[in-house]
């Protein structure tokens, strides 16, 4: 289960992306990446994820200025979610507002790359 606190700043979150996050979520969520199901401003174990593809275990990060003094932190959440077997994109804000098409590109890619999502197990 999921700690309350932690689905509530996901709520919060949601409601407060940034402009860069905003563009990139018009194509995960509905156009060019419709049926990869992204999620936004998910929880994944401890941390909050900007975007993922659960079936695809695709962690996408749009990271701000803020980052910059925080790298111990996303390398503590990179090297979590590599540990459970996430692929993690991460890109700045200027690249996502400047360099869509490049940013797209380089989602797809990866997706194309990554073996197919393991169908789920039948029940009995």
């Amino acid at each position: 289960m999921t700690n309350p606190r932690l689905l509530h700043r996901a709520k919060t979150l949601r409601k407060t992306m940034t402009d860069a996050e905003t563009a990139l979520w018009y194509h995960l969520r509905g156009h060019r990446f419709a049926g990869v199901k992204f999620k936004r401003q998910k929880p994944i174990g401890p941390f909050i994820v900007d975007f993922v593809a659960l079936e695809h275990r695709l962690v996408i990060e749009v990271d701000g200025g803020q980052h910059a003094d925080d790298a111990s932190g996303d390398r503590q959440r990179d090297a979590w979610l590599a540990a459970h077997r996430y692929r993690v994109l991460r890109f700045w804000n200027h690249q996502v507002l400047q360099e869509l098409p490049a940013v797209l590109e380089r989602i797809d890619a990866v997706i194309a790359s990554a073996e197919p999502p393991s169908p789920l197990p039948l029940s009995r």
